[in-house]
């Protein structure tokens, strides 16, 4: 965190760095997209699948989003069938909201215990001075952008943030993957 930052600036800041992160894999992509018509077959092949590709998520997601969710929305975008592609983009879009309670819960029972307290010391330290800054806001910025949302809402567990408020703003994990998914389906397109 930087001094004197405002939560707006903290949002801004960390939003404008995954959108050009998203942009830079997207046009990787797009750029590639002819070299990967070679190994259509063999990513196809991945995208069906679907259950080893969900279960790569999940952990992912509970281990704080190591595999970032747009590679999988590019595999299955490369299939080219949109009924798929959303019913996918909506299993990624329910496993990461429900990775999101599980770390909520993790943080709010488990916080005491030692090995919680080696993964905090390891992976969450440092955000606890943004969470006392920032409170809930904090998962609302890794709701929508980088920051691990697993991590934050670990640290919300802990903290005892009502349950009810922590619902609410997790939907905006909801949005994110939309918007994000809406992208990598259509931005092909434009340049084709």
């Amino acid at each position: 965190m930087q001094q004197g930052e405002t939560r707006s600036s903290f949002l801004w800041r960390n939003l404008l760095r995954g959108l050009v992160w998203f942009a830079i894999i997207l046009t990787a992509y797009i750029l590639a997209a002819e070299e990967l018509e070679v190994y259509e077959k063999e990513i196809n092949d991945v995208g069906d699948r679907l259950p080893l590709l969900l279960t790569i998520f999940t952990v992912s997601e509970i281990v704080f989003g190591i595999i970032p969710p747009e590679f999988f929305m590019l595999i299955w975008q490369s299939k080219g069938v949109l009924s798929e592609y959303v019913i996918n983009l909506t299993y990624l879009t329910l496993i990461s909201y429900g990775a999101g309670v599980l770390g909520y819960y993790i943080g709010r029972y488990f916080s005491k215990t030692h090995a919680y307290q080696r993964i905090h010391q390891r992976y969450l330290m440092q955000y606890d001075e943004k969470l006392r800054t920032y409170g809930i806001y904090l998962v609302l910025v890794g709701a929508i952008t980088p920051v691990p949302f697993s991590a934050t809402c670990m640290l919300a567990g802990s903290v005892r943030t009502p349950f009810d408020r922590f619902l609410l703003v997790c939907i905006f994990r909801i949005i994110r993957f939309a918007g994000y998914g809406w992208a990598v389906w259509a931005a092909p397109n434009y340049f084709t």
